[in-house]
Protein backbone atom coordinates (compact mmCIF):
# COMPACT_ATOMS: atom_id res chain seq x y z
CA UNK A 1 0.00 0.00 0.00
CA UNK A 2 1.29 3.48 -1.17
CA UNK A 3 -0.14 7.05 0.49
CA UNK A 4 -0.91 9.40 -2.52
CA UNK A 5 -1.68 12.81 -1.36
CA UNK A 6 -3.05 15.90 -3.74
CA UNK A 7 -3.62 19.62 -1.87
CA UNK A 8 -6.21 22.24 -3.33
CA UNK A 9 -6.94 26.04 -1.92
CA UNK A 10 -9.28 28.31 -3.24
CA UNK A 11 -10.71 31.86 -2.50
CA UNK A 12 -13.60 34.43 -4.18
CA UNK A 13 -15.74 37.00 -2.99
CA UNK A 14 -19.06 35.59 -3.37
CA UNK A 15 -22.05 38.06 -3.71
CA UNK A 16 -24.14 36.61 -1.17
CA UNK A 17 -24.46 37.21 3.44
CA UNK A 18 -22.06 34.69 5.31
CA UNK A 19 -24.94 33.35 7.35
CA UNK A 20 -26.16 32.12 3.69
CA UNK A 21 -22.76 30.14 2.97
CA UNK A 22 -22.28 28.79 6.31
CA UNK A 23 -25.60 27.08 6.19
CA UNK A 24 -25.16 25.88 3.06
CA UNK A 25 -21.49 24.42 4.79
CA UNK A 26 -22.55 23.41 7.82
CA UNK A 27 -25.98 21.74 6.87
CA UNK A 28 -24.69 18.11 5.73
CA UNK A 29 -27.40 17.39 3.41
CA UNK A 30 -26.68 21.15 1.54
CA UNK A 31 -23.25 19.82 1.44
CA UNK A 32 -23.61 16.81 0.05
CA UNK A 33 -25.77 17.48 -2.94
CA UNK A 34 -23.55 20.46 -3.38
CA UNK A 35 -19.76 18.17 -3.60
CA UNK A 36 -19.42 16.53 -6.59
CA UNK A 37 -18.63 12.82 -6.34
CA UNK A 38 -20.44 12.58 -2.98
CA UNK A 39 -22.91 10.57 -1.72
CA UNK A 40 -23.80 11.79 1.41
CA UNK A 41 -22.91 13.20 4.86
CA UNK A 42 -23.76 11.08 7.51
CA UNK A 43 -22.84 12.80 11.26
CA UNK A 44 -21.98 10.99 14.16
CA UNK A 45 -22.27 12.21 17.58
CA UNK A 46 -21.84 15.65 17.84
CA UNK A 47 -18.86 17.05 16.06
CA UNK A 48 -17.79 13.67 13.59
CA UNK A 49 -19.48 14.04 10.01
CA UNK A 50 -18.95 10.14 7.77
CA UNK A 51 -18.26 10.99 3.75
CA UNK A 52 -19.67 8.56 1.44
CA UNK A 53 -17.95 9.11 -2.11
CA UNK A 54 -19.02 8.01 -5.45
CA UNK A 55 -16.42 5.32 -7.66
CA UNK A 56 -13.66 7.46 -8.76
CA UNK A 57 -11.02 6.93 -11.01
CA UNK A 58 -7.91 7.22 -9.75
CA UNK A 59 -5.61 5.42 -12.16
CA UNK A 60 -5.51 2.50 -12.69
CA UNK A 61 -8.00 1.61 -10.28
CA UNK A 62 -11.25 3.18 -8.79
CA UNK A 63 -12.22 3.78 -5.88
CA UNK A 64 -15.04 5.03 -3.86
CA UNK A 65 -13.68 6.86 -0.38
CA UNK A 66 -15.66 6.88 2.75
CA UNK A 67 -14.14 8.38 5.72
CA UNK A 68 -14.78 10.07 9.02
CA UNK A 69 -14.10 14.05 9.37
CA UNK A 70 -13.56 15.59 12.87
CA UNK A 71 -16.05 19.10 11.99
CA UNK A 72 -14.77 22.13 14.59
CA UNK A 73 -17.69 25.14 13.44
CA UNK A 74 -16.38 28.37 14.62
CA UNK A 75 -19.91 30.06 14.03
CA UNK A 76 -20.01 32.38 10.56
CA UNK A 77 -15.87 32.48 10.73
CA UNK A 78 -14.26 29.41 10.00
CA UNK A 79 -14.56 25.49 9.77
CA UNK A 80 -11.94 23.25 10.50
CA UNK A 81 -11.73 19.38 9.40
CA UNK A 82 -9.27 16.68 10.02
CA UNK A 83 -9.57 12.93 9.59
CA UNK A 84 -10.90 11.02 12.75
CA UNK A 85 -12.01 7.75 12.30
CA UNK A 86 -13.77 5.55 15.20
CA UNK A 87 -11.62 3.53 17.03
CA UNK A 88 -11.68 0.14 15.20
CA UNK A 89 -12.77 1.52 12.22
CA UNK A 90 -9.92 1.30 9.49
CA UNK A 91 -10.38 4.20 6.35
CA UNK A 92 -7.78 4.12 3.22
CA UNK A 93 -8.71 8.13 3.04
CA UNK A 94 -8.50 11.17 4.92
CA UNK A 95 -8.87 14.75 4.44
CA UNK A 96 -7.94 17.82 6.00
CA UNK A 97 -9.01 21.30 5.60
CA UNK A 98 -10.65 23.99 6.07
CA UNK A 99 -12.77 26.98 5.37
CA UNK A 100 -12.81 30.47 6.18
CA UNK A 101 -15.47 33.30 5.46
CA UNK A 102 -14.96 36.92 6.12
CA UNK A 103 -17.62 40.05 5.83
CA UNK A 104 -16.77 42.17 2.77
CA UNK A 105 -17.73 44.95 0.22
CA UNK A 106 -20.43 42.94 -1.99
CA UNK A 107 -20.85 39.92 -0.20
CA UNK A 108 -18.56 37.07 1.38
CA UNK A 109 -14.90 36.22 0.92
CA UNK A 110 -14.42 32.71 1.12
CA UNK A 111 -11.73 30.70 1.32
CA UNK A 112 -10.97 26.94 1.44
CA UNK A 113 -7.64 25.00 1.86
CA UNK A 114 -8.02 20.65 1.60
CA UNK A 115 -5.38 17.83 1.51
CA UNK A 116 -6.30 14.26 0.81
CA UNK A 117 -4.76 11.32 1.41
CA UNK A 118 -5.56 7.86 -0.69
CA UNK A 119 -3.28 4.67 0.89
CA UNK A 120 -4.19 2.32 -2.50
CA UNK A 121 -2.25 -0.86 -3.73
CA UNK A 122 -0.34 0.37 -6.20
CA UNK A 123 3.51 0.80 -6.31
CA UNK A 124 5.44 4.52 -4.80
CA UNK A 125 5.82 4.11 -8.51
CA UNK A 126 2.73 5.05 -10.09
CA UNK A 127 3.20 8.18 -8.02
CA UNK A 128 3.33 10.75 -10.54
CA UNK A 129 0.22 9.01 -12.75
CA UNK A 130 -1.80 8.77 -9.41
CA UNK A 131 -1.57 12.12 -8.16
CA UNK A 132 -2.36 13.55 -11.58
CA UNK A 133 -5.20 11.41 -11.82
CA UNK A 134 -6.22 12.49 -8.15
CA UNK A 135 -5.30 16.53 -9.03
CA UNK A 136 -8.15 16.58 -11.75
CA UNK A 137 -10.73 15.04 -10.07
CA UNK A 138 -9.97 17.55 -7.18
CA UNK A 139 -10.44 20.13 -9.50
CA UNK A 140 -13.46 19.03 -11.31
CA UNK A 141 -14.61 18.42 -7.93
CA UNK A 142 -14.08 22.43 -7.13
CA UNK A 143 -15.45 23.80 -10.46
CA UNK A 144 -18.41 22.27 -10.07
CA UNK A 145 -18.93 22.75 -6.38
CA UNK A 146 -18.22 26.43 -6.92
CA UNK A 147 -20.91 26.40 -9.42
CA UNK A 148 -23.44 24.32 -7.50
CA UNK A 149 -22.90 26.98 -4.41
CA UNK A 150 -23.69 29.91 -6.59
CA UNK A 151 -27.00 28.19 -8.32
CA UNK A 152 -27.46 27.37 -4.63
CA UNK A 153 -27.40 30.77 -3.26
CA UNK A 154 -29.05 31.95 -6.03
CA UNK A 155 -26.55 33.98 -8.00
CA UNK A 156 -25.88 33.69 -11.66
CA UNK A 157 -22.09 33.45 -12.33
CA UNK A 158 -21.78 35.32 -14.89
CA UNK A 159 -23.09 38.49 -13.90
Amino acid sequence: MTVFTARTSAEAVVAAPRQAIWDALTDPDTLASLTPFLKRITPEGDSHWRWEMTGLDVLPIEVAPVFTEKMEFFELERIDFHHDPPAGRTERTAVTGWYVLKEVEGGTHLATSLEIALDLPLPKLSSKVVTTAMRGVIDQMGDRFSRNLLDHLGIDPKA
